[in-house]
This record gives structure tokens, sequence and C-alpha cells, in this order.
């Protein structure tokens, strides 16, 4: 079973130990999408959605999601966020409106942001979802990737090509 980073003698689950490992900067960025209706595409850029301002909303959301990310996910260790940054991008193709959300994430410790990236830009999308849904439920959520990390033992990444 020692094979495993994430499980014990005993074959169960358990948090990986990275006491030893050096404490360096590292910064991971997460992008995913959000395609809305021209209806809500209209509403939300004019601010006027019931629930308030979407993006403002989504926003916080996606910090909040970040800082809380070990309490969502069971193997990550809480560290200490130095800067969370969502950004948003709207895209217009053949009458679909898509909202991309761009969320990065630093830190300067012993592991990595990907999963506060990657969990800060779904919060973010799922928030928007959430302010919009009572006007229409067909909102499509995705694809949600990594795009970029830097720092760590393993290296620095940076996506390739389309994730479509």
């Amino acid at each position: 079973m020692s094979e495993f980073t994430h499980i014990n003698e005993q074959g169960r689950a358990k948090m990986v130990d990275i006491s030893e490992k050096n404490e360096t900067v590292r910064s991971a960025v997460a992008k995913t999408s959000v395609m809305v209706s021209q209806l809500l595409y209209e509403r939300i850029i004019s601010h006027q959605m019931e629930k308030g301002d979407v993006l403002s909303v989504a926003q916080v959301a996606g910090i909040m999601a970040a800082k809380n990310t070990p309490f969502m996910i069971p193997m990550c260790h809480p560290i200490p966020l130095k800067a969370v940054d969502i950004q948003f991008d709207w895209k217009e193709n053949e009458k679909k409106y898509i909202l991309e959300i761009v969320a990065t994430v630093k830190t300067k410790g012993a592991t990595g942001v990907e999963m506060e990236a990657l969990t800060a830009a779904s919060l973010c999308a799922l928030t928007v979802y959430d302010m919009c849904k009572s006007i229409d439920k067909g909102i499509i959520i995705g694809p949600t990737y990594l795009v970029e990390k830097t720092g760590g033992k393993s290296g620095d990444y940076q996506r390739k090509g389309s994730v479509l």
C-alpha cells in the first residue's frame, strides 16, 4: 500500500506529510465558463437581477471558496493564501453568451494551490447559476480545467492546446 501517497499502512486515507518540503512561491490559474441565454446576459450586464450584482457576488464566492478549499476537499492542506483574483470576460459566439471565469491563486508554502484555483472557479460558476436560475435553468457550466501552475517539486505546468 505504500505506493499510494494518501493511503496509510492500514489501507486507509491519510493526509500526506509535507513537513519536510521546502516553502516556495506557487501559483495556479484555473478556468471555467458559464453559457447563458441572451436574456440572462443582458440582465447580468445591466445589473437587473433580483438577487443583485451577479458578478460581484460570484467574485466574492470564488475568493471564499479558495480560502475554504481544505474544508470541502478532504485531503487538501490548509495553506496560507497570499492572493486570490477572479477575472470575468464575456464572449459571444453564434447567439451564445459565454462568461469565462479565470481564477488565479498564489501562496508561499510547501504545497500547491491548484485545488484552490479550481475550487474558486467552480464555485464562482455555481454562484452565477444560483443567482440566475429563477430566470433560466438551462445554464451550462464548464469545462473547468487547470490552465497553468508554477512552483513546487513537480515544476511548472502550462496547458497546451484547446480543452474541447
